[in-house]
């Protein structure tokens, strides 16, 4: 992964330099620079009603009792399109713009998630050192989630009683 990440930092910069001289000496610079700008703008507005809509949908389909995996892969999705588009150049704009409309982001969650592999962890918490809960391995802490733990509970009433704690400061003064 490092390797792949390290290429995209040294790439992407050099190509969009080539572009940003490609496209100033064709436009201008001003106009080069007001179309960066502009194309930021757009792009976080679209981007907010895009997430509302994914939100939505997320709600719809939470509301219907459907996990809506699609649809926060989606979202994640959306979030990357608004750095991509907020990032000064052509080509991140193009691929923000790319991710940014509806049929090409869905087939590109469904590819990505079909490329991802969900392990199950069960056991909920159980995810301390030799399959231990965390409360397990502090005996002084009670697991809050489980009621069959061995242990002593006590029960008990307090009074305070405030010419007493008056006299007391009195006395410490």
């Amino acid at each position: 992964m490092f390797p792949i990440l390290l290429l995209l930092f040294i790439f992407v910069p050099i190509i969009e330099i080539g572009l940003f001289i490609q496209v100033g000496g064709f436009l201008g610079l001003w106009p080069t620079i007001g179309l960066v700008l502009i194309t930021a703008f757009v792009g976080a507005s679209l981007v907010r009603s895009q997430g509302i809509q994914t939100l939505m949908s997320v709600q719809n389909r939470l509301n219907q009792g459907e996990l809506p995996a699609q649809q926060i892969f989606e979202g994640v999705m959306l979030a990357v399109a608004g750095v991509l588009l907020l990032t000064p150049g052509f080509m991140t704009d193009a691929l923000g713009m790319l991710v940014l409309l509806p049929a090409p982001r869905a087939v590109i969650a469904k590819y990505l998630m079909s490329k991802m592999v969900v392990k199950n962890v069960s056991g909920g918490f159980a995810g301390g050192q030799f399959g231990q809960s965390p409360f397990e391995q502090d005996p002084f802490h009670r697991d809050p989630f489980n009621s069959n733990q061995d242990g002593n509970t006590f029960e008990g009433e307090f009074e305070r009683k405030e010419k007493d704690d008056q006299d007391n400061n009195n006395r410490l003064n």
